[in-house]
């Protein structure tokens, strides 16, 4: 007797959890053969793209292999991007796997299935601005964050030449405001401050100029305005240059150019305005919104195929009272308990849950130098604005429970000492 197939298309945060809740759950007891899909080897947690992109963190230490973490969770892992899937036969295609020479590792594969969950998360939308992708940096994945910490390397390095003029400036141009533009723009000052302690580059952090921009009347625009407002005035102390509604209209090599008839001059360039779902969510044959996410029911399955689900950034979920689930790694989070409950329900013949987002609260992380943001007080929606040693705690601890998702408690606790004592064993900040 053939088991049910659920695959999980993306290792993101929300498909690594729900993989591992069903590998757990269903996989180890052969009851279900659990699949994950991803066109990476290994993951990372998102929200930490951009310690990353300055070296803060390592990704090397940090990264998760996915075929090591399936052989230990009850699931199995293919690598591959999936392609096309044929609703009729049941059937999804992953193109083939090439090397870094464009040579052919794997072919083109099918993958039969009886219940899909599309977990793809999301990309930047440029806005179809004018020179962006041949300019600017993203940081989607570890593999560009990755380019842009050897870039920022590189361009550090520079400022040692000594045909340089003196005193020399670096800067560099992060167009969106949100969080990551935000955290990125405070790990950039406490890199520079430490690649210049290790004398990597003369440049002391009061050299560095970095251009934050954003069209809307605010940083943060999505979050509580005290926030806002606190986490701008902690960026003007470090110095960070803030642009507020300010739309950039083109990008060049060197300068990014805003519609005010601004010139921008700039050695490094970051694009962190706006997502939006891949394309390919649109040339599925299923109902998408012009963002390419996939339109689904409050139940997570698609408004389409009731066979398929989805979660995250790449799902249109809507809510009660209007709207629908907002982009945030607590909202994927979160939608994994509901969608683990419905794809064994849906086995079951029994009744699906609806998924209803609730606000956690928002943390912002500005290096070493501070962290602000509020926690939701239960069902009331107030919040408690924290900031300092406590924001902090709290902002550490969003990672840990995302570690304590996918590894459980007493490795994610020794991952803790681990941690603890690289602080004082390794460079703080990646240097090769």
């Amino acid at each position: 007797m053939n088991l049910p197939r659920i695959v999980v298309i993306g290792g993101g945060a929300g498909g690594l959890e729900l993989v591992t809740r069903l590998g757990h759950k269903l996989g180890r007891r052969g009851r279900a053969e659990i699949v994950l899909v991803d066109r990476n080897a290994t993951h990372i947690w998102k929200p930490l793209l951009h310690e990353v992109a300055t070296g803060a963190l390592d990704s090397g230490l940090d990264e998760i292999s996915y075929q090591a973490h399936s052989s230990q969770h009850g699931y199995r892992f293919q690598r591959g991007t999936l392609s096309g899937i044929d609703r009729e036969a049941h059937t999804l295609t992953l193109a083939p796997v090439l090397d870094e020479a464009g040579d052919e590792v794997l072919p083109a594969r099918e993958l039969a299935y009886d219940q899909l969950v599309l977990a793809l998360g999301s990309v930047s939308n440029d806005f179809d601005t004018p020179g962006v992708g041949e300019h600017c940096h993203f940081l989607d994945s570890p593999h560009q964050a990755e380019a842009f910490r050897q870039q920022m390397l590189n361009t550090f390095l520079r400022h040692n030449d000594p045909r340089l003029e003196r005193p020399a400036r670096m800067a560099v141009g992060i167009v969106g405001a949100g969080a990551t533009g935000v955290e990125l723009a405070a790990e950039l000052h406490e890199a520079s401050r430490m690649l210049h302690s290790y004398g990597v580059t003369p440049l002391e952090s009061d050299r560095l100029e970095v251009h934050l921009i954003e069209a809307a009347p605010r940083v943060l625009p999505a979050l509580p305005e005290r926030i806002s407002e606190a986490v701008h005035r902690e960026l003007e102390r470090l110095g960070v240059a803030i642009h507020v509604e300010t739309r950039v209209t083109r990008v060049e090599a060197g300068a990014i150019h805003t519609a005010d008839g601004a010139r921008i001059a700039i050695d490094l360039g970051v694009w962190a305005a706006g997502i939006k779902a891949p394309a390919l969510l649109s040339a599925l044959g299923l109902p998408t919104e012009k963002n390419h996410r996939l339109k689904v029911h409050d139940t997570l399955q698609s408004t389409e195929d009731p066979r398929i689900f989805a979660l995250g950034d790449c799902a249109s979920c809507p809510q009660p009272g209007g709207g629908t689930v907002p982009p945030r790694a607590q909202a994927a989070h979160q939608q994994v308990a509901t969608l683990y409950h419905n794809l064994q329900a849906q086995r079951a013949g029994k009744p699906l849950k609806a998924f209803v987002y609730r606000d956690r609260g928002s943390l912002i992380s500005l290096a070493h130098f501070d962290a602000i943001g509020s926690l939701m007080r239960g069902a009331s929606a107030r919040s408690l604005f924290i900031e300092g040693h406590l924001a902090k705690f709290f902002y550490a601890s969003l990672y840990r429970l995302h570690q304590r998702a996918i590894h459980g408690t007493l490795k994610t606790g020794l991952m803790v000492v681990v941690d603890g004592l690289n602080r004082f064993l390794k460079p703080r900040l990646k240097l090769h």
